[in-house]
């Protein structure tokens, strides 16, 4: 029994030597001069278990020890954390000085090479002008919201006495309805098999790029291969019958002179992943918050239903929501700003360096991220008065929407291409939930904010007719 505890005992220190050791060799690998303070982790894995864990309390930590401009290594690459408003507007407006997009290997590896998060310079301006073009005022007030209204008024229709989960509800919600924009004959036929691997797919673009079995990375790289197949299929067979469409997908594939960006099959099938990822988590994940906090604040749903309900009013029922009906929903938009800055869907951006730079004083080497961290932002007490109060009345006035720290779509030539579009689809699914149903939580379930904005067991809610 003796001889058992000595040999622990020695296990345990070789053990705790080697961790050492290791931690060791990766700090020295990382300590060219002028880089910035901070730790790298582990070899290879770096500080991701912990970032992803801890999530703002490891930032606040990390911020705490070496200010707001420090160096760590996660999500499979070392990377320069800016907490910085100044010097995070700077990165934002930069591109064209060594700064590009830097999403982690598993997005871009997932999403595709030709998605305009991974592209930049020419391609990019090509494939964001594509993108532009499928989602402009026009394309929104003539051919998208027509679809969103006919699929949300359907969506909602039979909830009544229902109990719910409204986090599946929506994420459900925004991939059909993006689905239904791009392919909107064949988007009932294709969904069943398309939507869990998109959802598996979703899951992939945030992990650690080590390909094994179990592993998010890896199920999410089968799920493009899937999805890749549905949609070659889905050109090839368009191609082939050579109907009229008028959807995203026909504005994609047309070859006339009113389309000046013409994409390869490559280039739209990103395009195509890029619209349906983009929308997904923002439009779902605030949709479901807005649900929680307007349950929580009877007030504000007090007076968001009263701007609905005059809209109605003006409306036979079976009138649909117009590009008209929108402008004027200004308590909606301030509710959906008010819960995308709370609930903080998107923590921030990341950007690579192309050559090595000075940032804040600091050497960033070529190669590196920069994670342009702007969560902080939105709890800021002297941009936003009583910060982690639900309070959609301060977006009322217009001056905070375009103030310079107003970053919850991101910023610089990456600002998010469809805001306006996302905006509509939830003041549409918003319009008709609102309208029809009043509802009440069961469970208690608990909440998570990061990395992703989610209730790990559901949201359920109790559904009855308003």
């Amino acid at each position: 029994m003796a001889l058992f505890m000595v040999v622990l005992v020695l296990l345990f220190i070789l053990a705790l030597s080697i961790c050492t050791a290791l931690l060791r060799w990766n700090e020295l690998k990382f300590s060219k001069k002028g880089l910035p303070p901070g730790t790298m982790g582990w070899p290879i894995f770096g500080e991701t278990t912990e970032f992803l864990k801890q999530g703002p309390n490891f930032m606040k930590n990390q911020r705490a020890r070496y200010g707001s401009f420090f160096k760590s290594h996660i999500l499979g690459c070392p990377t320069a954390v800016s907490m910085d408003p100044e010097l995070n507007r700077y990165i934002l407006m930069n591109e064209a000085k060594g700064l590009v997009p830097g999403y982690p290997q598993s997005m871009l590896d997932i999403l595709g090479k030709c998605n305009i998060a991974a592209v930049h310079g020419s391609t990019h301006k090509q494939m964001r002008g594509a993108l532009l073009a499928l989602i402009s005022p026009t394309m929104i007030k003539q051919q998208l919201l027509p679809k969103i209204d006919e699929f949300m008024r359907n969506f909602v229709s039979d909830w009544d006495n229902k109990i719910i989960d409204i986090q599946e509800k929506t994420k459900q919600m925004a991939f059909l309805s993006s689905l239904k924009q791009i392919a909107s004959v064949e988007s009932t036929s294709i969904a069943q098999e398309f939507m869990p691997e998109f959802f598996k797919l979703v899951l992939g673009t945030l992990s650690l790029p080590i390909d094994l079995p179990g592993t998010n990375y890896r199920r999410g790289l089968k799920a493009r291969k899937i999805i890749l197949t549905i949609l070659k299929q889905l050109i090839e067979k368009r191609r082939g019958n050579q109907e009229s469409h008028k959807d995203m997908l026909a504005y994609l594939m047309s070859k006339d002179d009113n389309n000046r960006y013409k994409l390869s099959d490559d280039e739209i099938i990103d395009q195509i992943i890029t619209i349906l990822y983009s929308g997904y988590e923002t439009v779902s994940t605030t949709s479901m918050m807005a649900v929680k906090y307007l349950h929580d604040h009877p007030s504000i749903l007090e007076e968001l239903r009263k701007e609905h309900m005059a809209l109605r009013e003006k409306k036979r029922p079976e009138d649909p929501i117009e590009w008209n009906d929108l402008k004027p929903m200004k308590f909606t938009r301030a509710v959906i700003f008010e819960t995308s800055r709370l609930a903080t869907i998107v923590n921030g951006v990341l950007r690579k360096t192309t050559e090595e730079m000075e940032l804040n004083g600091f050497v960033v080497p070529k190669g590196w991220r920069i994670y342009v961290y702007t969560r902080e932002i939105n709890y800021d007490p002297f941009i936003y008065p009583d910060p982690l109060a639900f309070n959609p009345w301060r977006w009322m006035d217009k001056s905070l929407e375009s103030q310079s720290n107003f970053l919850i779509f991101g910023g610089g030539t990456r600002q998010c291409p469809g805001k306006e579009l996302g905006i509509a689809e939830i003041s549409t699914f918003l319009h008709y939930f609102i309208t029809r149903y009043r509802w009440e939580e069961i469970g208690g379930e608990k909440l998570m904010k990061f990395p992703r904005v989610e209730a790990p067991n559901g949201l359920h809610i109790r559904v009855s007719s308003y």
